[in-house]
């Protein structure tokens, strides 16, 4: 350790990844699903930017590096006291390689996130400490320990619920402002749905909590400073839960004159008031889980029940929330268990009457630590249990029970060609602009006669 300030590397895997060399070689004459990865590829790990935000810089040099692939890591960035990595499953083994890397240049090595949560005994074998659940709640901790030569091998914080009233800001001015295309911001933690693929927040915190307003829109006001014109995505898994929350947020968004993205559910179709507001506020696309065009595959992935109670009305709400120009990306799971061959066509069909202005496949991805993973695992239908770099959501890693491995790999790959052809993309998104343009004429009637 050096004299005076401890160096700290906070370390992010990213990238697209997929074993499915056909898949990305279809990937790479679609401009929708390119365009999908390099958004995705783009995207900070707002996590680690959190954890340089409760890093001072008076007591250590702190400095964020993403790492799409070890391949295309040249030179060792170093050298350092203390290196965070975060990642997520595609990603680990990678992670775990990097790690030994950093370990073998003197650095004490610790790791966090969903995987490390879901399988911290295995993270364990491979870094001199593991965070399980919410980082926030236990880094003080891990940088007081570190200080003192005495860290633990396990900083444990399910039992130590972090306040989202307590966050810190994040720390935004150590990215590059040319390197991105959209910038993160958390306005919630988890989800009341339980699906049962999900590996998403909902693993770091079993309730459902918000950032209050005025935290929210401090990031959003000094990431305004760093960038000129920012597009925003909210790191949210559900964002509209709370409608009184979100008309104390929205009207602030439209002083700022931002755009942005996030994820949601339905039911944010069952308040047209609240669309205006939000295409007011500069909302320009919801991704929502639809999962299914056909509500029976639904009810052994929703819990809950919400999902498959609304299946009916999910043509109607996709099109309602369009027609106030909010595009709707709409995301499917392909090779659900009640899913036959059919569901090819009923994913394409679905995308073609409801003029989705974007699509989303997916395979079901049993993560570690859902209950898909110990479903799949208890019927002995894990094809590659622990080949976590085949957990990329395009590659399959188990038996489906209403085709074949080689129907549904194949499927997939065709489906995929069929809604992100230059034809069919070009034509949502000319239906998207053509209906967005009378619904606004239509409501727009009732004001002039009004007025008049």
């Amino acid at each position: 350790m050096v004299a005076d300030k401890a160096r700290i590397a906070f370390v992010a895997m990213s990238g697209i990844r997929a074993c499915d060399k056909e898949l990305l070689e279809i990937g790479l004459t679609l401009p929708g699903f390119m365009e999908r990865s390099k958004t995705i590829a783009s995207l900070p790990s707002l996590g680690l930017l959190t954890l340089i935000g409760m890093t001072t810089a008076d007591r250590f040099e702190r400095s964020y590096h993403e790492v799409p692939s070890l391949a295309e890591l040249r030179e060792l960035p170093g050298p350092f006291d203390l290196v965070a990595i975060s990642s997520l499953t595609a990603q680990i083994p990678e992670a775990y390689a990097l790690a030994a890397r950093f370990r073998a240049a003197g650095a004490k090595v610790i790791m966090g996130g969903l995987h490390v949560t879901a399988l911290p005994e295995e993270a364990a074998r491979h870094a001199n400490a593991v965070v399980i659940g919410e980082g926030e709640s236990v880094w003080p901790e891990v940088l007081d320990d570190f200080s003192r030569g005495a860290l633990k091998p396990v900083y444990d914080a399910r039992q130590r619920p972090f306040d989202l009233a307590d966050a810190p800001m994040p720390a935004f001015e150590m990215l590059d402002v040319a390197r991105y295309n959209r910038i993160t911001v958390q306005t919630s933690r988890g989800c009341p749905l339980k699906c049962s693929f999900c590996a998403s927040s909902i693993q770091l915190t079993p309730k459902y909590k918000q950032k209050p307003v005025e935290k929210v829109i401090a990031e959003i006001d000094r990431i305004r400073e760093l960038w000129r014109t920012p597009f925003l995505e909210l790191a949210d898994d559900n964002s509209f839960v709370n409608k009184r929350y979100w008309r104390a947020l929205l009207p602030e968004l439209a002083k700022r004159r931002i755009r942005w993205f996030t994820e949601t559910d339905l039911s944010v179709a069952d308040d047209e008031a609240l669309l205006a507001l939000l295409a007011k506020a500069g909302c320009v696309e919801v991704l929502i889980g639809l999962e299914s065009a056909t509500s029976e595959p639904l009810a052994a992935i929703d819990r809950s029940g919400w999902k498959w109670k609304r299946a009916a009305r999910a043509l109607d709400n996709v099109r309602l929330i369009q027609s106030y120009g909010i595009r709707v990306n709409g995301c499917f799971i392909v090779g659900l268990d009640a899913q036959t061959e059919r569901v090819f066509d009923e994913i394409f069909d679905f995308a073609r009457k409801a003029e989705l202005f974007d699509v989303q496949i997916t395979m079901p991805t049993p993560f570690p630590g859902t209950p898909m993973y110990q479903q799949y695992a208890k019927e002995g239908r894990l094809t590659h249990p622990t080949d976590w770099e085949r957990y990329t959501l395009f590659d399959l890693n188990f038996r489906p029970l209403g085709m074949t491995e080689t129907q549904l790999v194949e499927g997939f790959r065709e489906l995929a060609k069929r809604l992100y052809s230059q034809e069919f993309t070009q034509w949502r998104r000319d239906q998207f602009r053509r209906h967005y343009t009378a619904s606004r004429r239509q409501r727009r009637q009732p004001q002039i006669a009004a007025g008049a």
